[in-house]
C-alpha cells in the first residue's frame, strides 16, 4: 500500500469557469480516494496549508496562476526547498507556464502556429505586425495567460482601432502575436492526451458560431473522433521530446494542409477531458501510482 502523502492541486474559485472542471476534479479525487492514495484537495494558494506534509503535489488545476504568477512561481520554490514532489516537474512547468516556450519550440523546427514576440514596454506597430506575419487576420494572447484571457482576434482595421489599448496591455506584460488559422474556425482545435507520455484519447473541440475560442466556458463543443493517425504520431513526438517525467501532457493543434500544427503543449492545469473516454480515469491512477512507486524507489 502507498502511504504517501498526496496534494491533490486546485484553486479557489471564483466563478469564472463552469462546473465542467469541477466536475472532472471531483471525480478525479473520489476514485484515488477508492483505490486508497492518500489524497487531499488543497488550494495551492491558501496560506494555511503546511506543505511540508506532503511527499507529493499533484497539479490538477492551479486556473488561476496565471493571475497571480509571482506568487505561482514561489510557491513552486517553496515546494522546491521543502523536497516536495511536484507532479509535472516544477522545471518544465516554470518553462511552459510563459508562451515564449512555443517560439523556442518554432526554432527548434517543430511546427508551431508562426508566431512573434511583443516585449513587454513595447510599443504596438500594427502594420508592421501584419506584413511579418503575412495575415489578414491576428491573434494576440499574454505571454502568460490560460482561458482565453487578453485574446484578441483582430482584422488590421481593428487592431488599429485598438491599438491604443492594446499598447496599454503591453506595458503591462509581453504579447504573443500569430496569424489567426481560420482551420480552427473551420475544423476545430484537437487536444491529444497523454499520461506518463502514453497516449489515453483524444478530443476535437470546435467554437460556438461566430466565435474562435473553443474553450468550452465560452460555448464551445467537444467531439470525440478517432484522430487521424499521422496527427497523433506528431502529437505523441512532441511528448516524447518536450514533457519527460510528466504525468500527464495535453497537446492541442490543428490540421493544417494534412499535419498538426501545435497550438500549445499544456503542462501546468490543463482540463483532461477524462468523462468524454472510457477508462480514461483509471489510466490517470495508473500513471499516478508508477509515478508514486517511482518517488517510493528514489527514497529507498
Amino acid at each position: 500500500m502507498n502511504t504517501q502523502q498526496i496534494a491533490l492541486i486546485t484553486y479557489k474559485s471564483a466563478g469564472i469557469y463552469t462546473d465542467v472542471s469541477e466536475e472532472e476534479n471531483s471525480r478525479l479525487y473520489d476514485l484515488l480516494s477508492q483505490k486508497g492514495l492518500n489524497i487531499t484537495l488543497e488550494i495551492w494558494d491558501d496560506p494555511a496549508v503546511d506543505w511540508s506534509k506532503y511527499d507529493v503535489v499533484v497539479l490538477k488545476s492551479p486556473w488561476d496562476y496565471f493571475d497571480k504568477i509571482t506568487a505561482f512561481y514561489a510557491w513552486l520554490d517553496k515546494l522546491e526547498q521543502l523536497g516536495v514532489r511536484v507532479l509535472n516537474p516544477t522545471s518544465i512547468v516554470r518553462w511552459n507556464t510563459d508562451k515564449r516556450y512555443l517560439i523556442e519550440l518554432q526554432e527548434k523546427g517543430v511546427s508551431v502556429v508562426p508566431s512573434l514576440w511583443l516585449e513587454q514596454g513595447a510599443a504596438l506597430n500594427v502594420d508592421e505586425l501584419f506584413e511579418k506575419l503575412q495575415a489578414d487576420k491576428v491573434i494576440l494572447k499574454p505571454a502568460i495567460s490560460g482561458g482565453a484571457k487578453n485574446t484578441f482576434a483582430l482584422t488590421q482595421a481593428e487592431a488599429q482601432e485598438q491599438a491604443a489599448s492594446i499598447n496599454n496591455l503591453l506595458q503591462q506584460e509581453s504579447f504573443l502575436a500569430q496569424p489567426f488559422v481560420p482551420e480552427v474556425q473551420a475544423n476545430g482545435e484537437w487536444s491529444f492526451l497523454f499520461f506518463n507520455g502514453e497516449y489515453s484519447h483524444t478530443v476535437l473541440k470546435t467554437a460556438k458560431a461566430g466565435d474562435f475560442r473553443v474553450q468550452h466556458f465560452f460555448g464551445g463543443t467537444v467531439h470525440t473522433p478517432e484522430p487521424p493517425a499521422h496527427l497523433l504520431q506528431t502529437a505523441h513526438n512532441i511528448v516524447d521530446t518536450y514533457a519527460q517525467g510528466c504525468l500527464y501532457a495535453r497537446v492541442d493543434g490543428v490540421e493544417v494542409n494534412g499535419q498538426l500544427v501545435l497550438m500549445e503543449l499544456e503542462l501546468i492545469e490543463p482540463f483532461l477531458f477524462m468523462a468524454t473516454n472510457d477508462g480514461a480515469f483509471e489510466r490517470y491512477y495508473e500513471a499516478l501510482l508508477e509515478q508514486l512507486q517511482a518517488s517510493a524507489t528514489s527514497i529507498a
